[in-house]
């Protein structure tokens, strides 16, 4: 029978939890952190003294900081450098999707416009005018398009960047804000050096050609005296590739921690590296949600799931299939990507088989609750305290059968993407 903890919990009780809590952040990278390193001391420090309520205040207030945390990311740049496929691709669009930036357009933005990520509404990309567009000197310029609003500001070219880039970029530093330069359209880049040499690149060829480049972008910076700003050369057609990855690593480093969470959750998860860090984001909201509610729930007592627990693990596998491309709209792509069905694509993802909507009987119970054992002995377990609610084992493992589909469908789109 599961543990009480109607008595109040020893003080080794208290240090083992604060210690499983302790580490669990400390082996998380810095960029990757949902809390910053000050909360989590704090709430390790209530945990040892056995002080649930101070606790629970703690990651209440953090926790509503994260999932109320707006984003806002600018992006400028010429006529034609390519920001509304940068634009698309950080909020995961495709261009003939609804909502998209509109591409292949040649128009001149004369105002700020928003565009919402479709799934996270508080997270916002803004297209701003280029400022050799508008009749504002640059600082004039940082005040009306708002600039202090931005946690994010991409400045985009798929050529050289102009001196009016790089006045901006004078402009930006007196505030003491970050910016990035993004080096748009590799991909033709490579492509037109493929026809020219009318033979396809080998890989140390495509190096030379990206490194050459950078360097090009580095070098007319430094001549205008901005220095020690990162180049990430992109295709936001190949957003798994080129220095795409390198960008959200510096951008999660760089943001505010409470930030991170739901910047992670919006980013397209196109390649692992980027899976695992959704993951790990979730994985650190199921701990600080479980220390919320931390009640008597003795988790091996019971295999019986009541309907309304059912219908509440269903919402939390909904979301995080939504959270991974998994959801039936995103499915439908894949389906059509792979040449099969949608029934046969949801037959091979474990995901879509647990909590069938017609079984909701004292037997779903029996059969998932079989899978948390194998979990825990499998190295889920990162916390023994009875008092942690049952959800805690079992959201971290619909996470990880959800993450595990979606890894099996992204090698099985490079392995097609290999043979085309």
């Amino acid at each position: 029978m599961g543990q009480s903890c109607s008595t109040p919990p020893s003080d080794t009780k208290n240090y083992d939890l604060a210690s499983s809590f302790g580490k669990f952040f400390k082996d998380i990278c810095t960029e990757n952190k949902i809390l910053s390193q000050e909360t989590i001391a704090l709430i390790q420090s209530h945990l040892s003294e056995g002080n649930i309520q101070d606790t629970a205040s703690v990651i209440r207030d953090a926790l509503s900081d994260i999932e109320k945390a707006p984003i806002d990311i600018a992006v400028t740049g010429e006529t034609r450098a390519g920001k509304f496929s940068f634009i698309n691709a950080l909020r995961g669009v495709r261009p003939e999707e609804e909502g998209a930036a509109e591409t292949g357009v040649v128009k001149t933005t004369v105002e700020r416009v928003p565009y919402k990520h479709p799934k996270f509404p508080s997270v916002t990309v803004w297209d701003l005018p280029g400022i050799g567009t508008t009749r504002f000197p640059p600082h004039n310029y940082l005040q009306e398009m708002k600039f202090q609003e931005y946690d994010i500001f991409f400045i985009i070219s798929a050529k050289h960047f102009t001196p009016n880039d790089t006045q901006l970029c004078v402009a930006i530093k007196k505030m003491r804000k970050n910016f990035y330069f993004v080096r748009t359209n590799v991909d033709s880049d490579l492509d037109k050096e493929r026809v020219r040499k009318c033979r396809p690149l080998s890989p140390e060829e495509k190096k030379h050609v990206l490194q050459k480049i950078k360097t090009d972008c580095v070098t007319n910076l430094q001549k205008t005296k901005v220095t020690n700003s990162p180049v990430f050369l992109v295709s936001s057609f190949e957003v798994s590739g080129y220095d795409f990855p390198d960008l959200q690593t510096t951008l999660l480093r760089e943001l505010p921690a409470y930030k991170r969470h739901i910047f992670m959750l919006s980013l397209p998860a196109v390649v692992e590296a980027t899976m695992d860090r959704k993951s790990n984001s979730l994985k650190q909201k199921i701990w600080l949600d479980a220390l919320k509610i931390r009640v008597p729930d003795p988790i091996l007592a019971v295999s019986y799931f009541s309907p309304e627990e059912v219908d509440s693990l269903r919402e939390t596998l909904t979301l995080y299939r939504s959270y991974f491309q998994l959801d039936d709209a995103s499915l439908e792509q894949v389906a059509k990507d792979l040449h099969v069905s949608m029934v046969e694509l949801k037959a091979n993802l474990k995901s879509h088989c647990l909590l069938p909507i017609e079984r909701l009987d004292e037997s779903l119970g029996r059969m998932l609750w079989r899978c948390v054992p194998f979990y825990l002995l499998n190295g889920g377990l990162i916390a023994t305290d009875a008092c942690i609610s049952r959800k805690f084992y079992l959201h971290n493992y619909l996470l990880d059968v959800v993450v595990s589909d979606a890894k099996y469908l992204l090698k099985k789109r490079e392995i097609l993407r290999v043979r085309q």
